[in-house]
């Protein structure tokens, strides 16, 4: 299991309340799921409308749990942002 660094922004941010955090997690969903446990309700929902970055890589369409996470990375967890 890898320790890493959730980061949130904009909506994801506001919604989880907090700027970023630690998790224990050996892929994008096993950290994605561990965060939604920790703030049910507005980020949960927020959560499907992001994108992601992995130690600054898209994620895209890739499936989650098939995203490998390494110890010390980072996650962005990226809102739609208006603008242009």
């Amino acid at each position: 299991m890898a320790k890493v660094t959730v980061r949130y922004w904009a909506a994801a941010k506001a919604a989880a309340g907090v700027a970023e955090e630690p998790h224990d997690a050996a892929t994008l969903a096993e950290a994605l799921q561990a965060a939604r446990e920790r703030h049910p309700g507005e980020f949960v929902r927020v959560l499907q409308r992001c994108s992601f970055l992995v130690d600054g890589d898209p994620v895209g369409t890739r499936g989650h749990e098939t995203v490998r996470l390494a110890d010390g990375g980072t996650v962005e967890v990226l809102p739609p942002f208006a603008g242009g």
